[in-house]
């Protein structure tokens, strides 16, 4: 493998894109420049970031040899506010004003429909890129995405909570504490297009990649209820409900000797796991996360809207292609 940049020492990235409800710009971009201004960050309109970056010392932020040089928002008044509260020099009035000016760019967005038009002038460009979880959430946009990789275009996409120290002390005791797994649950608020990649990404390393079965999603739009089947007979209820704050990334596991809890405290330590994880990416050229998982992760979100929109049918994976 090689490097994805010239220079992977000083990798200059561009942060594209806002949607309601999702405060990653402020709070990567913070994260990776290692610096940022809290009053204006107090006022970013997400209370829980100016919250846990101030929880932090000053030198557990910052990447070395990374910076947050371009923004651009849907919202130009956006770009501006976290020009300011991250300390980016330049803000561009398009996307594709970054050409030629940055190393790799990362898409905070997290609405998979609109990925594929997002990243794809960059994807043409030969940019490497960064997309927020989910990576898309339409089988169509999965053909584009499977296309681009099979072609040697460079692209990850994660949740932050495959990188929670608590999910990954929970896998280490699994064995020990359950016995032979049998049922796996946790919830999530939002819907289950934008979150439920959240809870599926902390439960899905516990189980053999490439064995899920089938999903049956028998909520609604509001109260996603969706039981997943993998090939090793374990059971897995993911609940995604709007409104439902109290419960993001609650997980418990059973098995024929006992049970387990974990649910995620740090965020900080995921997301800054994350941005390292992608840096170490654009460096060596080792994705983190074998690109077939990320593939069978997308197969069971579409699953689980395809069931909920077909009444609840059982969805076998392998129907979605």
């Amino acid at each position: 493998m090689k490097p994805l940049v010239p220079n992977p020492d000083d990798i200059r990235l561009a942060m594209l894109g806002m949607v309601d409800g999702n405060g990653h710009p402020y709070s990567w971009s913070a994260i990776i420049n290692g610096r940022y201004d809290a009053r204006v960050m107090a006022d970013c309109g997400f209370p829980v970031i100016p919250q846990y970056l101030g929880a932090e010392p000053p030198e557990n932020l910052g990447i070395p040899g990374a910076r947050v040089t371009h923004v651009w928002c849907d919202d130009p008044a956006d770009a501006a506010k976290i020009a300011k509260a991250a300390f980016i020099p330049n803000v561009v009035d398009r996307p594709e004003d970054v050409l030629g000016e940055v190393d790799a760019v990362i898409i905070p967005t997290d609405r998979g429909w609109e990925h594929v038009d997002r990243a794809r002038p960059f994807i043409d460009a030969g940019l490497p890129l960064f997309i927020d979880k989910p990576l898309c959430d339409r089988e169509e946009d999965l053909r584009q995405f499977i296309a681009w990789h099979d072609s040697g275009k460079a692209f990850l996409s994660t949740s932050a909570m495959h990188y929670a120290k608590e999910f990954a002390a929970a896998r280490e005791e699994l064995s020990e504490a359950v016995g032979r797994l049998q049922l796996l649950t946790i919830t999530t608020p939002k819907s289950w297009e934008r979150y439920g990649i959240h809870a599926l990404e902390a439960v899905y390393p516990m189980l053999e990649p490439g064995g899920w079965l089938s999903v049956a999603n028998t909520g609604t739009e509001s109260a996603n209820i969706v039981h997943a089947r993998h090939a090793d007979g374990v059971d897995v209820v993911l609940a995604a409900v709007d409104g439902m704050y109290g419960a993001f990334c609650k997980l418990n596991a059973y098995g024929t000797a006992g049970s387990l809890s974990a649910a995620i405290s740090d965020t900080f330590f995921a997301f800054k796991s994350q941005l390292d994880a992608f840096v170490d990416y654009l460096r060596t050229g080792r994705l983190p996360v074998p690109f077939e998982e990320t593939v069978e992760m997308m197969k069971i979100i579409i699953a689980g809207i395809r069931s909920r929109q077909e009444s609840g049918r059982t969805v076998a994976i392998d129907e979605i292609g």
